[in-house]
């Protein structure tokens, strides 16, 4: 047993489950927020208050990820650790960019790449990998786009004879309540990620037996972490999503919500480790082709998706590297000066992100292509 190595782990889980908030609330609230349906504050407020309301309310996927991806006799802390710091350069990254990546997906792929390093490929059971990640991942974003695509036609077809300025008014008010169905989903799935991972290091460690379930001061912290990254709100991510993607009315709006919720509670219900930015980013797409005369902007959706593609291998690559960093400097040394690390390339991508931030203030102005407005003078931490 090594508690010291297990503390820095649990901070770096953390810290993940933080970037996880920020980076994802995009997910729940850009189209609420570049509708107008809620101020962009007040939306990311409401997202933090659900998300940490529906950590609580399912440990399916949790299990899944503390037991269902990796032999978890052959993992040891600097492995966790390593596949951690491996998932947050790959959010850090992608956000900076404003490209809503799949922070489960970063995670996953960090893990299973130190795993890799540390044990071979005989450490990974590559049937859950690919039952439970792989195929979500393709098939989530065509499904909540097919139903999103529907639900956009019945929509306009059912609304037609009522007056513009009615339709939006009375769908705004209907996304508030579709949007908070969005936060709470996520928080049922995506907080439950992290639990998973500290639970694996806990069994690593020895201290819980293998497949128990996260204990409840587990649960409690992440649900924190995870609430309070989604306050802080990840402007540049929820720019792209809201604005970069299709120009989205209040109807629409509703319909990518109500899609993504649906999907992504059915997947916490299976245990699926489902990517809740390739649900969200498949909603959205099909509100653009469910609607007559709606622009989708193609060349950023192939952006997203050339993203998606490289984040196992990418998160992996740097898990793997991280993992072999520390074990070749060896014990809490080796972990302490990744760990260092880590947090210095954080603090320079951030002091460049202040360049040109996006906060509140911008959020919602015209797309030009850019992530961030040429014109964005507004500090933002974000």
């Amino acid at each position: 047993m090594n508690d010291g190595i297990l503390v820095l782990v649990v901070m770096t889980a953390l810290a993940f489950d933080f970037t996880n908030g920020f980076h994802d609330t995009a997910n729940a609230m850009a189209t609420s927020i570049a509708t107008r349906a809620l101020p962009p504050k007040t939306a990311v407020t409401l997202s933090g208050v659900l998300n940490l309301v529906g950590a609580f309310l399912s440990l399916s996927v949790a299990a899944t990820i503390a037991s269902g991806l990796v032999n978890t006799h052959l993992v040891t802390l600097t492995v966790v650790f390593a596949g951690l710091v491996g998932g947050i350069t790959w959010n850090l990254l992608t956000w900076f960019f404003g490209i809503p990546s799949s922070s489960s997906h970063a995670l996953i792929g960090g893990v299973i790449g130190a795993t890799m390093a540390a044990a071979g490929t005989n450490g990974v059971k590559w049937h859950g990998v690919v039952s439970k990640v792989i195929i979500p991942a393709a098939l989530s974003p065509l499904i909540a786009a097919l139903i999103a695509t529907v639900g956009t036609y019945l929509i306009y077809r059912l609304s037609r004879g009522v007056p513009d300025r009615t339709r939006s008014h009375g769908f705004r008010i209907g996304q508030i309540g579709s949007a908070s169905l969005v936060s709470l989903a996520h928080g049922t799935n995506d907080a439950q990620k992290t639990m998973g991972v500290i639970t694996l290091a806990l069994i690593a460690n020895g201290t819980v037996d293998a497949g128990s379930e996260a204990p409840f001061w587990v649960i409690t912290s992440c649900a924190i972490a995870i609430s309070l990254g989604t306050y802080l709100g990840g402007w540049r991510v929820i720019r792209t999503l809201g604005k970069g993607l299709v120009e989205i009315d209040s109807p629409q709006g509703m319909a990518a919500e109500s899609s993504s919720a649906a999907t992504i509670l059915l997947s916490s219900h299976f245990g699926y480790s489902l990517s809740t930015t390739h649900v969200a980013t498949g909603s959205i797409l099909g509100t653009g082709l469910g609607r007559k005369g709606a622009e989708v902007r193609w060349s950023v959706a192939g952006r997203m998706a050339t993203a998606w593609l490289l984040t196992l291998p990418a998160a992996g690559l740097v898990g793997a590297g991280c993992y072999g960093i520390a074990q070749g400097i060896g014990g809490t040394p080796g972990v302490v000066i990744v760990f260092v690390l880590l947090v210095i390339g954080s603090a320079l991508l951030y002091l460049r992100a202040r360049r040109r931030p996006v906060s509140h203030h911008n959020v919602n102005d015209e797309w030009d292509g850019a992530t961030a407005p040429a014109n964005a003078k507004e500090p933002a931490a974000a």
